[in-house]
C-alpha cells in the first residue's frame, strides 16, 4: 500500500501520461506538491517510512524531491534542514539537497523562470527563494557545522551556481535561435546575479570569475550572446548594479570584452553611468591600474561613448588640481586619480586634445602648484611626472617640462601609462626585424674590409692592450690641514677649491681627535659651516658639512647647542638652513644617547709583559673559569638557553644636556617674522620641528626627571596644532605623542595629565578611525596602545593608588 502511494505520487510528477492528465499534473504541481513534501518531511521519523528498503527509499521518497518543481523542492529542503535536529533524518535531507545540486536542478530552476513556466508567485515568495539560493552556504553552515558538506562551502557552491547560470543563459540563446522563436525572460537570473554580488561573492573563485571568461568567449563572434548579456545586465535591479559592475570590471580581460558584455549600458542606465564614470575613477581607489585601463578603454572604444570620456577627463582633471583634495585625501587615492588622468589624456585624439587644451593647461598650472607646495615627497613627484607628461602630450610651444627627481616604482608606473598598451591580438615587432640584422651585418663587414686594406699594416696599434686607468686618482698639490684652527682659516678665507675640499674632509676627524682645541673655536666653526655654500661643487658636500657640525655639537655640546637653537628663530635664514639646524641637533642627540664604547689598542700594555710567564695559580681569570666550570658541571638545568654577558653600565651623556636641546626650540614658535612664519605657511619646518622635539623626548627615556618636564611642555605645544591641515605636521604631532607616552614615567603621566587623558584618548581614537593619511592612523593606534599600557600598569600598582602618592 505504501509503495503504491509513493509510486502514484511519482507518476503524477512524471511527464509521461500513465494515470493522469496534463491538467491534473499541473494542478498537483501548483497546489499540492509543496504540501505533500512538507508532510513527508514532518513525518520523516514515522515507522511506516522505515518499512521501505534503502533502494526503494532512494527511488520513491527521494525522487519526489528531485523530479518535481525545483523551486518548491528547494524551499522545502532548506526549511527541513533548518527545523530538524541533528540525526540520521537530517543527514538524509542533506544528502537529498546535495543530489539536488549535483543533478543540475538549479539550472532547471533558473530555466523555468526564463521560460516563465514557474507558477505565479508573490514578490515575497520570490525574494525568499532568492535568499535561499544565494545564502545556501551560510544557512547550511549555521545548521550543520562542523559536519557541513564540501559542496555547500562557498568555494564550491558559488562556482557551481555560476555554471548553472551559464547553462540557463545557453538554453536561452538556443531558444532564441530556434525556429519557434521562444520568448525568454532573464529577470530572475539577473536578480540572482545581483544578489550574489551584493553579498560579496563576485570576486576571485566565485561567480563572476566563472561567468566573465565564458561570456567574453561566447560574445566574441555571436551577436545573440551579446544581446542576452546586455538584457541580463539591464534587468539587474538598480540597488545591485554597482556590485555587479565592480566585480565584472575586475574579472574581464580587457576593455573589448567589457564592452561586448555590457554594451551601451552606460548610456541607458544612469546608475551604471555614475558608477563607471565617477565611482570607479574617483572614489574606489583600491583597484589595480588594469581596472582603469578597462573602464577608460571601454569609454573610448565607441563613438557614442566618447563624450563620456571627455566628461570623465574634465572631472578627473578638476579633482587632481583641487588644492583641498591634495591636502585631505590619502596618497593612494591621489595616485589612483593621477593614473586616471594620464590614461584619459593618452586616449584623446588630436582634435579632442585641441578642444580641451585650455582646460588641461589650467589643470596643469594649478595642479602642479598644489602638488609642488606639498610637504610630502611622493606628492611632489606626482606633480612633476604629470607636468612632464602633459607638456609632452600637448606640445606647448614646442617646449617640454623636465624635472629632476628620484624615480621609484610609482613614478615609473605613471610614466609608463603614456605608452599605449599593446594587445595580444596585434603583431609585435612585425616589420622591423630586418633593420637591425642589416645594421649588424654592416657592422660585421666593416672590420673585415679594414683588414684587407694594404695600408693598414704600416702603423697599426690595434693589437696593443690599453692600460686600465679606471682606478687612478688625481694627485693634489695641496696637503690637508693638521690643526683645527688651520682648517677654520682655510674654510673662511681660502679661494682654492682643493684646499677647501681637503679641509672639509678632515674637519670631522680633527674635531673628534682634539676635544680641547675644539672647545676653543666650536661656535665659530659651527657658524662658518652653517653659512657655508657649495661654491666649488664638492662631492658629498652636504654630508661632510653635516657630519662636522654633528661632531662639534657632540664634542662641545652646550655652547654649540645654544648657538644653533638661538639661530633657529633668527632673521635672514633660509628654510634649508633651519632644517639643517634641526637635523644636526637630532643627530647629535642620538650620538650622545648611545653608550660609550671604549676601543683599546691590544698592543698597549702588553709589551712589558711579553717576557713574563705567569704561574697558573696567579692568574685570577684562570681560577674563576675553573670554579665556573665546576658549578656548571654540578648544576642540573631543565633547559639551557643561550647565556649572554650582562651589559656594562655606562654614563648617559644626553641626560644632563637634554634640556639644552629641547626647551630653547619651544621659545619663539608663536612669533611670526618677515621671512619665517612657523604657524603660518612654513608647514615643512613646523612638521620637522615637532618630529625633532619628539625625538628628543624619546631619547630622554632614561632621564625620568627631565623627561617629565619635557613631556608636559611638548604636549602643551602639540595640542594646539593637532588638527593641522598638513599631514606632515599631523604625523609629527602623533610621533611626539607616542614619544611622550613611551618615555614619560607612568606615574607622572597619570598625575600631570589626569584631566586631559580622556580628551586625548578620544582624539586619538578619532584620528585612528578617520584620518585620511595611513601613517597618521598607524601612529594614532600605536599611541592608544602605549597610553592604555601605561595606564593599566600604573593602575595595577598599589603604591600608585595610595593616598601618599
Amino acid at each position: 500500500m505504501l509503495q503504491n502511494t509513493f509510486a502514484s505520487l511519482n507518476a503524477t510528477l512524471s511527464p509521461e501520461p500513465y494515470f493522469t492528465t496534463s491538467v491534473q499534473r499541473a494542478e498537483f504541481r501548483r497546489a499540492h506538491y509543496t504540501r505533500a513534501l512538507q508532510c513527508l518531511v514532518s513525518n520523516v521519523q514515522a515507522d511506516w517510512l522505515r518499512r521501505l528498503a534503502a533502494a526503494q527509499r532512494i527511488e520513491l521518497w527521494d525522487g519526489l524531491f528531485l523530479h518535481g518543481p525545483p523551486e518548491q523542492a528547494l524551499l522545502v529542503l532548506m526549511e527541513g534542514i533548518g527545523s530538524l535536529r541533528p540525526s540520521t533524518n537530517l543527514d538524509h535531507l542533506v544528502s537529498i539537497t546535495e543530489r539536488f545540486l549535483q543533478s543540475g536542478r538549479l539550472a532547471d530552476l533558473l530555466w523555468s523562470y526564463c521560460l516563465e513556466t514557474a507558477p505565479s508567485d508573490s514578490p515575497q515568495l520570490r525574494e525568499t527563494l532568492l535568499g535561499r539560493i544565494v545564502a545556501l552556504p551560510d544557512l547550511t553552515a549555521n545548521r550543520l557545522h562542523p559536519h557541513n558538506k564540501p559542496l555547500f562551502l562557498p568555494r564550491q557552491y558559488y562556482p557551481l551556481l555560476a555554471s548553472e547560470m551559464l547553462t540557463a543563459l545557453e538554453r536561452t540563446c538556443q531558444a532564441l535561435k530556434g525556429e519557434d522563436g521562444t520568448d525568454c525572460s532573464l529577470t530572475f537570473v539577473a536578480q540572482t546575479l545581483g544578489k550574489v554580488c551584493i553579498q560579496g561573492h563576485s570576486g576571485e573563485y566565485v561567480v563572476l570569475a566563472v561567468l566573465a571568461p565564458r561570456l567574453s568567449a561566447c560574445t566574441h563572434s555571436d551577436m545573440v550572446w551579446r544581446r542576452v548579456c546586455w538584457k541580463l545586465l539591464e534587468n539587474v535591479p538598480q540597488r545591485w548594479i554597482e556590485s555587479v559592475l565592480n566585480g565584472l570590471v575586475q574579472a574581464v580581460s580587457g576593455p573589448d570584452a567589457f564592452g561586448r558584455i555590457i554594451g551601451n549600458l552606460v548610456l541607458t542606465n544612469k546608475k551604471a553611468q555614475f558608477v563607471i564614470t565617477h565611482k570607479l575613477l574617483l572614489l574606489h581607489y583600491k583597484y589595480k591600474t588594469q581596472v582603469l585601463r578597462i573602464v577608460l578603454g571601454y569609454l573610448a572604444a565607441d563613438r557614442e561613448r566618447r563624450p563620456l570620456l571627455i566628461q570623465v577627463l574634465r572631472s578627473v582633471s578638476q579633482a587632481w588640481a583641487n588644492p583641498s583634495a591634495v591636502k585631505h585625501t590619502p596618497l593612494e587615492q591621489q595616485l589612483y586619480v593621477t593614473k586616471a588622468l594620464l590614461l584619459s589624456v593618452n586616449l584623446l585624439t588630436d582634435s579632442e586634445l585641441q578642444e580641451l587644451r585650455s582646460e588641461l593647461l589650467q589643470c596643469l598650472l594649478g595642479g602642479m602648484q598644489s602638488h609642488l607646495d606639498s610637504n610630502v615627497v611622493q606628492i611632489r613627484r606626482v606633480g612633476m611626472v604629470v607636468g612632464e607628461c602633459l607638456s609632452t602630450r600637448m606640445d606647448i610651444s614646442g617646449t617640454k617640462l623636465k624635472f629632476e627627481y628620484e624615480q621609484d616604482e610609482d613614478t615609473r608606473e605613471l610614466l609608463s601609462l603614456m605608452t599605449p598598451a599593446v594587445t595580444s591580438d596585434e603583431p609585435v615587432n612585425g616589420e622591423v626585424t630586418p633593420t637591425p640584422q642589416k645594421a649588424s651585418s654592416e657592422n660585421k663587414t666593416g672590420p673585415r674590409s679594414s683588414k684587407t686594406d694594404p695600408d693598414s699594416d704600416l702603423d697599426s696599434d690595434d693589437e696593443l692592450t690599453p692600460y686600465d686607468m679606471s682606478g687612478d686618482q688625481e694627485i693634489s698639490q695641496a696637503s690637508p690641514p693638521r690643526y683645527l684652527r688651520d682648517c677654520l682659516e682655510t674654510l673662511i678665507s681660502s679661494e682654492d677649491p682643493a684646499r677647501v675640499e681637503l679641509s672639509l674632509r678632515v674637519a670631522e676627524s680633527l674635531v673628534r681627535k682634539n676635544a680641547f682645541a675644539t672647545r676653543e673655536i666650536s661656535v665659530q666653526l659651527t657658524k662658518v659651516l652653517l653659512h657655508m655654500e657649495d661654491k666649488y661643487s664638492i662631492n658629498g658636500f652636504l654630508s661632510l658639512r653635516q657630519a662636522t657640525m654633528v661632531a662639534l655639537a657632540a664634542t662641545d655640546c652646550i655652547p654649540v647647542t645654544q648657538y644653533l637653537t638661538t639661530e633657529f628663530y633668527s632673521l635672514n635664514y633660509s628654510l634649508r638652513q633651519r632644517l639643517d639646524i634641526l637635523e644636526v641637533l637630532a643627530l647629535a642627540a642620538q650620538e650622545l644617547s648611545k653608550p660609550i664604547t671604549e676601543k683599546r689598542d691590544p698592543s698597549v700594555g702588553t709589551a712589558a709583559n711579553t717576557d713574563l710567564t705567569l704561574y697558573p695559580g696567579d692568574n685570577p681569570v684562570h681560577w674563576r673559569q675553573v670554579v665556573e666550570k665546576r658549578i656548571q658541571s654540578n648544576t642540573k638545568r631543565l633547559r639551557r638557553g643561550a647565556t649572554q654577558p650582562l651589559a656594562k653600565a655606562t654614563p648617559n651623556r644626553y641626560a644632563p644636556v637634554a634640556g639644552h636641546f629641547f626647551f630653547p626650540l619651544l621659545r619663539n614658535y608663536d612669533r611670526p617674522q618677515l621671512t619665517f612664519d612657523l604657524l603660518g605657511g612654513d608647514h615643512l619646518v613646523l612638521g620637522r620641528l615637532i618630529h625633532t622635539l619628539g625625538l628628543f623626548m624619546h631619547l630622554a627615556v632614561n632621564a625620568p626627571v627631565i623627561a617629565a618636564q619635557m613631556g608636559r611642555a611638548l604636549l602643551d605645544f602639540v595640542w594646539a596644532v593637532r588638527y593641522h591641515a598638513d599631514q606632515m605636521v599631523r604625523r609629527g604631532v602623533l610621533f611626539a605623542v607616542c614619544s611622550v607616552f613611551l618615555s614619560m614615567p607612568s606615574q607622572n603621566l597619570l598625575l600631570d595629565f589626569s584631566d586631559q587623558l580622556f580628551e586625548t584618548r578620544t582624539w586619538l581614537a578619532d584620528v585612528a578611525e578617520g584620518d585620511p593619511d595611513a601613517d597618521c592612523r598607524s601612529l594614532a593606534i600605536q599611541s592608544l596602545v602605549l597610553l592604555d599600557k601605561s595606564l593599566k600598569k600604573q593602575l595595577q600598582d598599589p603604591q600608585a593608588l595610595s593616598p601618599e602618592s
